[in-house]
């Protein structure tokens, strides 16, 4: 049984699913629409309230969790976190109220996340189709067929600021409606040739906000009762004639879905004119159902972060078979350093996997490059998080260690790092074959223990031990070295 927490601009969201063969069956589901970025103040700060609210509602929410036997739980957050600049002081008090790590993940991976929730209830793996999110702070372009992505695509616009820019106080008349409207268009003039309606079939809404406004146009037998242009621009005339959301009165429209409705259908309408969208088909999946789905798919072994390690390592033609060797060395020496927690092997089998691909920008400091690569690339089922962690252990990997900075005061994290030095530096004095006679330990100091015969035939260890002594004594660390 698995838990998906989405921490949403609108509504902070939660299911909790359970495998039903292929299928996940949802258990429990629960909302709770904080409006967490309409909490940012003018400076991009979220404010007190806001930051009371959305703690709450977490503490809310482990509570629910607390009643399940769950074999994992995934908390992800979106454009509000991604964008307000208290998010690094305000996550560790939300993670301690959920109980569990938040991941803050980009516009792009919040995309795929949404096409694998909407591919997985769809089914019809030969199906072109085009999947539409538009959240409280962002919108995004998912173009795929059946389970696999073609591309996806974040825009910086959602119902926060259409709402706010365009009908403040909740009033609502036909020029700031227009203005709303070609405001969204020219968000997506630039991207729209690419998600014409030649490259696709069908088109879906996953969002909530495009779920109400189908149920309102549906419900309310507006226009031809579909999300079409005749249905959007019924809804729309309707919205204005009411002049104000606290005047909006349409059967099945809950309250707190009204505010959100407005900016909502202005980009809506914007973006199906833009695009050349002349029907879509609401559907209800979306982020949620695909946090599950990988979380399922983790469970078995699929994980997409190995997907993107080899896509990555094979973009910047880096050697294979040397990363695969310093792979299986560092995960080996991690071991043997017996780590309180798991918490680093993924990530450092992982960075050592991509230690070179810096190689592509130049032989000089390639370390850096990697390092850089790694924490700005755009690296499908990674998080924020777990690309910088990765990207310290690249940089890490050779020279002087005062750059990690903190970094080694972790002590799993430190393991890792020396994990990642010594089998670079085996790699490159060609020690081959399995490390047997080697013994390593990192406590107080670090104790390594080799074989005699690899100094007399590998000429360079000798060097780069020497080395590795003088860097490790420079942060406080002494390291020791024994042959036998």
């Amino acid at each position: 049984m698995f838990a998906a927490v989405d921490l949403g601009s609108n509504s902070f969201r939660l299911h909790v699913g359970k495998n039903d063969g292929d299928a996940i069956r949802i258990v429990k589901s629960a909302r709770d629409p904080i409006r967490l970025g309409a909490g940012l103040d003018s400076k991009g700060y979220l404010t007190e309230k806001a930051m009371q609210s959305a703690v709450a509602s977490l503490e809310g929410f482990a509570e629910t969790l607390s009643n399940y036997s769950l074999d994992a739980v995934r908390v992800v957050a979106t454009n509000t976190l991604r964008i307000a600049k208290n998010t690094a002081l305000l996550l560790p008090v939300l993670e301690k109220a959920i109980g569990y790590p938040i991941e803050i993940i980009s516009g792009e991976e919040e995309g795929r996340l949404i096409y694998m929730g909407v591919a997985g209830s769809l089914g019809a793996p030969d199906e072109r189709r085009l999947v539409i999110d538009i959240g409280g702070g962002s919108t995004e372009l998912i173009l795929g067929r059946g389970p696999d992505i073609a591309q996806v695509e974040s825009f910086s616009i959602g119902t926060v600021q259409q709402n706010s820019g365009f009908f403040p106080d909740g009033r609502i008349d036909a020029a700031s409606f227009d203005a709303a409207i070609l405001s969204a268009r020219s968000h997506f003039e630039d991207a729209a040739p690419a998600y014409r309606p030649q490259y696709w079939t069908n088109a879906y809404g996953s969002s909530g906000t495009i779920r109400a406004i189908a149920d309102a146009i549906s419900r309310n037998s507006l226009g031809d009762g579909l999300l079409s242009g005749k249905g959007l621009q019924a809804l729309k005339n309707r919205l204005i004639e009411c002049g104000h959301t606290s005047r909006i009165d349409l059967a099945g429209m809950k309250p707190d879905r009204a505010t959100v409705m407005v900016g909502g259908l202005a980009i809506l309408i914007g973006l199906m004119q833009e695009l050349g969208i002349k029907l879509a088909t609401p559907i209800s999946a979306g982020l949620r159902m695909g946090v599950l789905r990988d979380l399922q798919l983790r469970a078995t072994r699929h994980d997409r972060r190995e997907q993107s390690v080899r896509g990555f390592l094979q973009h910047f033609r880096a050697d294979e078979a040397r990363a695969n060797r310093v792979a299986e060395i560092a995960s080996a020496l991690y071991i043997q350093l017996k780590p309180g927690s798991d918490a680093y092997g993924k990530a450092l089998f992982w960075s050592a996997m991509l230690h070179e691909v810096g190689l592509a920008v130049s032989h000089s400091g390639y370390h850096k490059h990697g390092a850089y690569l790694i924490e700005n690339a755009d690296l499908p089922g990674f998080t924020t998080r777990e690309q910088r962690m990765m990207s310290t252990l690249i940089l890490g990997q050779k020279g002087n260690l005062r750059k990690l900075n903190d970094a080694l005061a972790n002590p799993d994290l430190a393991k890792a790092v020396l994990a990642l030095r010594l089998a670079v530096m085996f790699m490159h004095s060609r020690i081959d074959g399995a490390l047997d006679g080697l013994r390593l330990r990192l406590k107080n100091k670090v104790e390594l223990e080799i074989r005699r015969d690899w100094v007399s035939h590998h000429p360079t260890l000798s060097y780069w031990m020497e080395k590795e002594k003088a860097w490790w004594n420079e942060v406080g660390i002494d390291f020791a070295v024994k042959t036998v």
